[in-house]
């Protein structure tokens, strides 16, 4: 029995390394510390920080983070980057929980496989439960952020990230986007190829237009974010795979069936602590409707299980701190059960 659980944890590392450190997690660190180095700190409190006001920064980050195509895992060194650039602790957690619940990427996938109603439903849940978050993280430890104590700045009076650095950003993004638009449902040898023409067109624009000295800031903040994160991931993953190895199937069919909020609230749970890719989600939770899951508890599902995860919740309390990792997850199950209660019994 203790050998096949440590099989199964060395399979779900073995099939995470595999399929997202290359196309997903590379690039997610480099952008993240790309957003440290040359992000304008200023100019981030001024659109996401502690004196934007709390509609501006929370629809902005909200709205951005609809376009970053990230699981759980992969959205930390992102979001990490936006809080350590100066934005503030509330645009940082509506984006590492936006990002994974509800990018463009898994919508299309969720509209394709189980239907335009869920879709608009985890599009309002998601958002819904954005603003609970920046709220819950506002209340508890106030809207800002390393580094955000500066000079005024004036509006308009010089760009966020200056020209050729944007241009820098704007390559990491295509890196980190285009394996899964471009080309999805391809074999992963695809992406991969995709992922390495990026990779090489943004490494030759960096080594010809940025000065070295900023490439080395560049690498120094890449490397923290990969040398705290990804040893945690690996762990977490580790443990999912044992998770998943033991749950019984006959324990969902009896216990996630109708729409009640206890039902909610298990699949909330189950989504918490087990690990999914983007867009992994919605054959899962078709085949367990197939089996007789509520809409409710599927919706639920849907938002927690790309939301959260188990080396999540590590990462979050090793990049932000553990007393915001208490407070993130806990808002984000008991929303997404009552997400979950709401949707299936009044609107799905």
């Amino acid at each position: 029995m203790a050998r096949d659980l440590f099989l199964a944890g060395l399979l779900a590392v073995k099939g995470y390394v595999a399929t997202h450190v290359l196309t997903c997690l590379v690039p997610a660190f480099l952008l993240a510390g790309a957003m440290v180095t040359f992000v304008d700190r200023e100019l981030v409190l001024l659109y996401l920080g502690r004196k934007a006001g709390r509609i501006r920064s929370y629809s902005l980050a909200a709205g951005g983070s609809f376009l970053i195509a990230a699981c759980s895992c992969t959205v930390i060194p992102v979001a990490g980057g936006l809080f350590y650039a100066g934005g503030g602790i509330s645009a940082a957690f509506i984006l590492l929980w936006v990002a994974p619940s509800a990018n463009i990427l898994s919508l299309v996938y969720t509209g394709q496989v189980l239907g335009a109603g869920v879709v608009a439903s985890r599009v309002v849940a998601s958002l819904a439960m954005a603003f609970l978050v920046g709220i819950a993280m506002d209340l508890a430890f106030g809207n800002n952020a390393p580094g955000a104590e500066g000079h005024p700045h004036q509006e308009g009076a010089s760009p966020v990230v200056p020209g050729k650095a944007l241009v820098l950003i704007l390559l990491i993004l295509l890196s980190l986007l285009l394996p899964n638009y471009l080309i999805a449902g391809r074999p992963y040898p695809y992406k991969v190829a995709v992922w390495l023409f990026c990779t090489v067109v943004l490494a030759g624009y960096a080594w010809w237009v940025i000065p070295p000295e900023k490439i080395r800031d560049w690498a120094r903040e890449t490397w923290w974010f990969v040398r705290i994160i990804f040893p945690l991931l690996l762990i977490g993953v580790f443990l999912v795979g044992i998770v998943g190895n033991v749950l019984p199937e006959e324990w969902i069919r009896e216990w996630l069936g109708g729409n009640g909020i206890r039902a909610s609230f298990l699949a909330t749970l189950v989504g918490a602590v087990t690990y999914f890719a983007t867009m992994t989600e919605a054959p899962f939770v078709h085949t367990l409707m197939g089996l007789g899951m509520g809409k409710g508890p599927a919706l639920a599902l849907l938002l927690t299980g790309p939301g959260v995860s188990l080396p999540n919740w590590l990462a979050i309390a090793r990049v932000f701190g553990v007393k915001k990792a208490f407070v993130y997850v806990p808002v984000i199950i008991v929303s997404g059960t009552l997400a979950g209660w709401f949707f299936g019994n009044f609107v799905l």
